[in-house]
């Protein structure tokens, strides 16, 4: 979720100003979410069509991590700065030249002859999505002045986004047995486009107060922190040694670059980001839930899609639709997470859904080299709607906790502590795959040494070097293979599961009631509903858009 309101101190209110698009504001939030949709899709919609890449392009292991990867990477490191870059220039303006990017990159990727220009249009595609993710939220909350509608409309924003991401192997799965691996990405192009000329018609614009000089070096300074750290925990699930130079360097790098940035914020008068937020101890466990849930689930999500297609054998098509019961829970969980979030308060919501989930990932440790479609299935429901929950209660947590002066900067956080926690999830549980599946591979009768070392790289690999080796070492390299990836997806899912726990154990320090943090930041005066002006402030002429039902 994203909100980009740059907040400066001082201000008893942000006042957004807006221009044009008159538009109704459930027709601006159909067009946002088809937006976010689609920025969605690409980070799972690769999935199904990795072994076609492989086969293709032939990347190496590192080189195959980062076609995956680069995508969330770069959408996390450049959010702050395209989010605050909005308020000064223009959301819609950043969202529409997203909109163009993020076609060009895809016309790029589908037509790419080597995994290095892959890499390149996938980090593209990330730089595009990360100037329309924000640009969505924060436009949503203007049109939705009223918070109970706005509740529904993130309910609705949050769902669009999980069943992006869910039916992303599906939709790739259908593409990649019916056309090539490339037709993944030619169907953003259409849609990007057609979002552009709707956009331009009926988007409203709006920017945020352009008090003081706008940080352009503390958001380049946030964006190489972000890239070193994430970089660096890559290199670390690649295999590469924790003390290289390619390794611990980067991360150590990216750490003290993001101490700059804090300690740059405390001294402006006019920070991208009021790192006072964190003295709000909700407001600190919202985003640590975020993070938590996304490290402990994303990269099970790869490591999924390869059981069932590596070890269960069935197509790209058939891989999708079996992820449909977690995409059907999914927006079950977010059209409804209002409701119980309402009922259930922020505490019980984020603590049951980070157990519902780990329970759910407890489940599937039960599954084995035989394909068991019930319980499979019924996993994959608990985990969609757990997750999904998880989520939604976080965010909103997240949302309500800060004053409305600061909350575009903490949608920005939240946004960002959900990429990174997806690009380091993907990596950290991709090492303890690895970790567990190499050393099943060191010793199998008839195979060479050189040839166990490639196969210990992945289950694909290791059928790859079956391939050229005679029937009976053939048959002994895949049945050991296959058995050491289904022991190393078990003590995957374990790790998850403890990460998950740990998550509801530290979402017990969110407030027991939704009304708690709406009451005491109304008693600071900071609940100021965007779009409209405090009496306090001193503002004239502030009006809610044109077209926002007000």
């Amino acid at each position: 979720m994203s909100g980009t309101t740059a907040s400066g101190r001082g201000r008893a209110g942000a006042v957004p100003r807006h221009t044009g698009g008159g538009a109704n504001r459930w027709t601006v939030l159909t067009v946002l979410c088809v937006s976010l949709l689609f920025v969605a899709l690409d980070t799972t919609i690769l999935y199904v069509a990795v072994p076609s890449v492989t086969e293709d392009l032939r990347p190496g292991p590192v080189e195959l991590l980062w076609i995956v990867d680069v995508y969330p990477l770069m959408a996390a490191s450049l959010l702050i700065l395209f989010g605050t870059l909005g308020d000064r220039v223009g959301r819609r303006r950043i969202l529409l030249l997203g909109y163009g990017l993020f076609a060009a990159a895809s016309a790029v990727a589908a037509l790419a002859p080597n995994p290095q220009i892959l890499m390149a249009a996938r980090a593209l595609l990330g730089i595009g999505g990360a100037m329309i993710m924000p640009a969505t939220l924060s436009i949503l909350r203007q049109v939705f002045p009223d918070r109970r509608e706005r509740a529904v409309a993130i309910g609705v924003w949050s769902a669009v986004a999980a069943v992006g991401a869910a039916v992303g192997p599906v939709l790739g799965g259908f593409l990649v047995e019916n056309f090539w691996w490339g037709s993944v990405f030619l169907i953003n192009i259409p849609m990007m486009v057609a979002m552009f000329l709707i956009g331009r018609w009926l988007l409203p614009e709006s920017r945020g107060e352009r008090n003081g000089p706008w940080d352009l070096i503390g958001a380049v300074v946030a964006a190489l922190g972000v890239v070193g750290m994430v970089f660096g925990v890559k290199r670390l699930g690649s295999g590469a040694p924790v003390f290289g130079v390619t390794t611990l360097l980067p991360i150590l790098l990216g750490v003290a670059l993001l101490v700059v940035f804090v300690r740059r914020q405390h001294r402006r008068a006019h920070p991208l980001i009021d790192m006072r937020l964190f003295a709000r101890p909700a407001f600190g466990t919202s985003i640590g839930c975020i993070v938590l849930a996304m490290l402990a689930l994303v990269g099970l999500q790869l490591i999924a899609v390869q059981y069932l297609q590596l070890v269960l054998g069935l197509s790209p098509l058939a891989t999708g639709l079996r992820m449909l019961p977690l995409v059907f829970s999914a927006m079950a969980a977010g059209l409804t997470g209002s409701k119980l979030l309402q009922a259930l308060g922020p505490r019980v919501m984020v603590a049951g859904g980070f157990t519902l989930t780990a329970t759910a990932v407890l489940t599937l440790t039960a599954m084995g080299s035989q394909d068991r479609f019930w319980q499979l299935s019924l996993g994959f429901v608990l985990l969609g709607f757990g997750f999904q929950a998880t989520l939604f209660g976080a965010y909103e947590s997240m949302l309500s906790e800060a004053p409305a002066a600061q909350s575009g900067g903490a949608a920005a956080l939240g946004e960002t502590a959900y990429q990174l926690g997806a690009g380091i999830g993907v990596a950290l549980l991709g090492s303890v795959m690895n970790a567990a599946y190499a050393p099943g591979l060191h010793h199998v009768s008839g195979v060479s040494e050189a040839a166990s070392r490639s196969a210990a790289h992945s289950l694909g690999e290791a059928y790859k070097v079956a391939g050229g080796l005679g029937e009976q070492a053939k048959a002994a390299l895949r049945v050991a293979a296959r058995d050491s990836f289904v022991h190393g997806l078990r003590v995957t899912l374990v790790a998850s599961a403890v990460l998950l726990l740990v998550g509801a154990g530290i979402a017990l320090r969110l407030p027991r009631r939704a009304a708690e943090s709406a009451d005491r930041t109304a008693e600071e005066g900071a609940m100021v509903v965007p779009g409209e002006c405090p009496a306090s402030a001193g503002c004239e002429g502030a009006r809610a858009p044109a077209g926002t039902g007000r």
